[in-house]
């Protein structure tokens, strides 16, 4: 997985904080799971996810077509995103110095690449939904719990739903915050996205 053309383009002052990742990709919960099928055509699914150490655990819909294009031990990109916001030039307090400028957008992505599996046995899939709704049910103050549910309830659920485990062989991450503008630069960006009715946290560099 270490092909440098099939790396994520992260120009220097762009690099994530690597303590940052994982808070990073657990307070996102989600990520676009991209496999290839045997016929070379791509598939991407929107899923929740679970980053358990070196496995990215998930699940689809049974209905969905794509767990059944996906060949077991292939390799996968699961790609985690963060808040992104255009930004405008007449933000920064650069434009009335010399009107170098231009527009540019800001975000922050997780790119996870590794070798997919999909898991269609139940206690598995149990096991994982029961862990991904503890993970965003237990900061609640009455937390719901799987076996809140009546037993036959949650089986009917299980049913349609298929299980998928990434595991993660190399991990890239981008934060493009305006890094590289000045000080008064970023503070011009946070006060046009407050404006706009963006929260800057995010999406730019204190």
């Amino acid at each position: 997985m270490s092909n440098p053309a099939a790396s994520l383009y992260v120009p220097r002052f762009n690099v994530m904080d690597a303590d940052d990742v994982r808070p990073f990709v657990r307070a996102v919960g989600t990520a676009q799971l991209v496999t290839v099928g045997a016929d070379g055509v791509p598939d991407a699914t929107f899923l929740p996810v679970l980053w358990e150490d070196e496995l990215l655990v998930g699940h689809l819909a049974r209905a969905n077509p794509h767990w059944r294009r996906i060949v077991d031990g292939a390799p996968a990109l699961a790609v985690v995103s963060g808040p992104d916001a255009y930004v405008s030039p007449s933000w920064y307090a650069t434009k009335a110095e010399h009107g170098r400028v231009v527009p540019t957008w800001n975000y922050s992505v997780v790119h996870l690449r590794g070798r997919v599996a999909v898991h269609d046995d139940p206690e598995w899939v149990r096991g994982m939904v029961t862990r991904l709704t503890d993970r965003h049910e237990q900061p609640r103050a009455e937390p719901w719990a799987v076996t809140d549910a009546p037993a036959d309830y949650v089986e009917k659920n299980l049913r349609p739903i298929v299980g998928v485990e990434l595991v993660v062989e190399s991990v890239e991450a981008k934060a493009k915050l305006s890094q590289n503008r000045s000080e008064e630069d970023r503070a011009g960006v946070a006060r046009g996205l407050a404006a706009e009715g963006r929260e800057p946290g995010g999406l730019v560099q204190p």
